[in-house]
């Protein structure tokens, strides 16, 4: 049976003209849970960065005192012979057995001058790194500042490639080279086919640009240090290291 419209009844839609065709408004919890989780994530973005901080608070004393160790004992390593040595700073373009007041040892270049029990000086070690295959590579050496021979050389920082890269510092026969006192500067050169000229360095297959990066190190070290060591007095006074 079907009913007859109620001519009384009137039915009223109402219609919002503020809101885009097939646009709704965002349900209130919906927007509550978006606040709390943008809250949640900062919070725990600040905690994180807080114990970023405090863990590298409590390691950089470490790790500076071990870096420390590494390279005294790198020093003694690169100065066959050595007893004690003493450290000068290059400051204004000559060494000083002290910075000025108010700087930091760390911002100066060092060199490490070595002497033997009887006080005579045997060679002079110094660190300096240059861009390898990878990244930069960091070298100490020791010389003789006269005559200009090589006594030692330690890698010190590599990331070269695992397999051949590293092999400048894991592939003793090479390392040996530096050891056989050299005159410098040096020459890399295709392993095997040396002439028996000074300072010849046979280069390690597959890893020459490593290689030639250790050359390229003491080379361009020893040029720059050796005009300031002319001018320096290199007598031992007071030794500052010892083992």
């Amino acid at each position: 049976m079907n009913e007859r419209p109620d001519p009384d009844r009137i039915e009223v839609q109402v219609v919002d003209t503020l809101q885009p065709d097939g646009v709704q408004e965002a349900p209130l919890e919906e927007q509550v849970s978006t606040l709390r989780l943008v809250a949640t994530l900062a919070v725990a973005g600040a905690l994180a960065g807080l114990l970023i901080v405090v863990v590298n608070l409590h390691t950089k004393p470490i790790i500076d005192k071990y870096r420390a160790e590494q390279l005294r004992l790198a020093i003694y390593e690169v100065l066959p012979g050595v007893s004690l040595y003493r450290t000068l700073y290059l400051v204004d373009g000559a060494l000083s057995a002290v910075v000025p007041a108010g700087a930091k040892a760390v911002d100066f270049r060092q060199a490490y001058v070595g002497y033997d029990e009887a006080g005579e000086m045997i060679g002079v070690a110094a660190s300096r790194g240059e861009s390898g295959f990878q990244d930069i590579v960091l070298v100490i050496f020791g010389f003789e500042p006269e005559s200009g021979v090589l006594l030692g050389m330690k890698v010190l920082e590599s990331k070269e490639t695992p397999g051949l890269g590293d092999k400048i510092f894991k592939d003793q026969v090479f390392v040996d080279q530096f050891f056989a006192r050299p005159q410098t500067p040096l020459v890399a050169i295709k392993a095997g086919s040396g002439k028996g000229q000074p300072g010849e360095i046979d280069a390690i297959t597959g890893a020459t640009i490593s290689s030639k990066v250790v050359v390229s190190i003491i080379n361009n070290g020893i040029a720059e240090w050796q005009p300031v060591l002319e001018q320096a007095n290199l007598e031992r006074n007071v030794p500052e290291e010892a083992p």
